[in-house]
């Protein structure tokens, strides 16, 4: 420790009174919870770590529309367009929202391109903060992420479930009732479930099995394709975008069908009146249609498995974000005026429409396309997650044991089988709605940070190589900051639950940082 630090913790010690010793401890606390590190050491660190670079832009691209286009488009749309249990509808001024929400993301997507091409390594918006605002800020972000993925995934696999239900149910001439029909505490969670039981009149603690007083209630066809997911992660990443080059091109072309056939069938008076709830239905319809764009964020996490990550990963994340924004912005137009605002289905708006007008072989098409385009979803965020965890292991944060590639198909497979049993476990007790909400804010909140160490890192390290930079800086990562901000901030007005559950998410993340991740990092000092 330097003379000048001892003197400062002398004289620090004299004025509030403490021990020395106290006074130094708090001082090495603190000095260690901001330690950077150094992007150079960040990249050696990737090279050494075995995963297999076999994406391109194409596959990057891929990759991101499969994540963003899925849930929202076949299922928050609705509930933005036509409103929600703690929310009002922004109507025909949908499309409103999702321009909004759309220039949060585009200028948060800006500053995640100058960062994936600086610093192109697995971990995302964790390691742009570990290299700029130190570890412990890295730590909560990290932690954020993982609950953004996480609960990203328990909200898609929810709405994967009501699908693939609804899919059944068009067989039940040939299927058993079972099948078709299934017991509500096998196809839900217990908060869903007991919902749904009440609203038939029936009473919960009766219809609902229980093992030692314990309710029993769990999405079944959640649990499977999670199980599916992760064998196919387990075996490559390479192998996983193939399969979602293909979901990929099924939804999209039941979206182009549902779009042409429903521009048949608009009438230009549902347009009327544009914006029934004013700007607090067209903010609260931004906040909730941003669950439909998270996923551009998940490429930077494969960035140490991209092939010449500083070109390829700029033009996936920006292509996959404009892209999927137009095609948003068409089907709000189409749905919004195909039918009147009250009359759009929350469940499944696309498919609810087409059927209204007699095009019922088309909404079958559309169950399909929903079905596909979840499990795409569902793909990318366990994908993220995964890559995420295992760049926080690799720093430290957690025990050694889970960052091992598998032998042969040098995946992080460990990692991977408990990402999904935490997801399996998460669903039992999380709702769409709240887990969509939760899912929101921790994106919310990384995009906040991003944008803001990209600026740091302008200042730190001004003479560092960038193969993409973002335009008009500090200006737009300024807005990234603000939009992001505003609709945050905004929406926690109206909503309850997810604004208790995101705070307890962050004091959970601190209590283990200081209960093992500091202690276990200091070892390495």
């Amino acid at each position: 420790m330097e003379e000048k630090e001892i003197q400062g913790l002398d004289n620090l010690s004299e004025n509030i009174k403490l021990d020395k010793k106290e006074v130094k401890s708090l001082f090495i606390i603190g000095k260690n919870m901001l330690k950077t590190k150094k992007p150079d050491d960040m990249i050696n660190a990737a090279k050494s770590a075995g995963l297999n670079k076999t994406l391109g832009a194409f596959d990057l691209i891929i990759l991101g529309v499969g994540a963003i286009i899925g849930s929202g488009i076949f299922t928050v749309v609705g509930i933005a367009a036509a409103g929600g249990p703690e929310s009002v509808g922004a109507g025909p001024a949908l499309i409103i929202s999702m321009i909004l929400a759309s220039l949060a993301c585009v200028f948060s997507a800006m500053c995640y391109s100058e960062f994936a091409s600086m610093i192109p390594v697995a971990g995302s918006a964790y390691l742009y903060t570990y290299a700029t605002m130190g570890e412990f800020l890295a730590w909560i972000v990290g932690w954020v992420l993982m609950l953004e993925y996480l609960v990203g995934y328990i909200a898609v696999a929810s709405a994967w479930t009501g699908y693939f239900i609804q899919f059944l149910q068009g067989f039940s001439k040939y299927l058993p009732s079972y099948i078709t029909n299934p017991p509500i505490w096998l196809i839900q969670d217990y908060g869903s479930a007991s919902k749904t039981l009440l609203s038939q009149g029936l009473n919960p603690e009766v219809n609902i099995p229980h093992l030692f007083n314990i309710p029993i209630s769990l999405n079944m066809p959640g649990i499977v394709i999670t199980l599916i997911i992760m064998s196919i992660l387990i075996k490559g990443i390479k192998e996983s975008t193939k399969m979602a080059g293909v979901m990929v091109l099924i939804k999209m072309t039941v979206i182009a069908l549902f779009l042409i056939t429903g521009a048949f069938y608009i009438k230009p008076e549902n347009w009327t009146p544009f914006a029934p709830n004013g700007f607090q239905g067209i903010f609260m319809g931004a906040f909730i249609i941003f669950f439909a764009y998270i996923g551009f964020d998940a490429i930077a996490t494969a960035a140490e498995e991209t092939k010449n990550p500083q070109k390829n990963l700029p033009i996936g994340i920006i292509g996959s974000l404009g892209t999927c924004t137009i095609i948003y912005v068409l089907v709000a137009l189409v749905l919004c005026g195909m039918i009147p605002m009250n009359q759009i289905d929350i469940q499944a708006p696309i498919a609810h429409a087409i059927s209204s007008v007699g095009q019922d072989w088309i909404a079958g098409l559309i169950s399909i396309g929903a079905l596909t385009g979840l499990t795409s979803v569902l793909l990318v965020l366990m994908l993220a997650a995964t890559r995420i965890l295992y760049a926080m292991t690799r720093d430290g944060f957690f025990p050694q044991s889970l960052k091992t590639v598998h032998k042969k198909f040098k995946t992080p497979h460990i990692i991977t089988i408990m990402v999904a049993i935490i997801c399996i476990m998460g669903s039992t007790f999380l709702n769409i709605s709240t887990a969509a909400e939760l899912c929101n804010f921790g994106t919310f909140t990384s995009f906040i940070i991003v944008c803001v160490a990209v600026l740091i890192l302008r200042y730190k390290d001004p003479l560092r190589p960038r193969p993409y930079k973002v335009p008009f800086s500090p200006w737009f990562p300024l807005f990234g900051i603000i939009c992001c901000s505003f609709l945050m901030f905004y929406s926690m007005k109206f909503l309850t639950t997810s604004r208790f559950l995101f705070p307890l998410w962050i004091v959970l993340g601190t209590l283990f940082y200081f209960g093992y991740s500091y202690k276990e990092l200091r070892k390495n000092d």
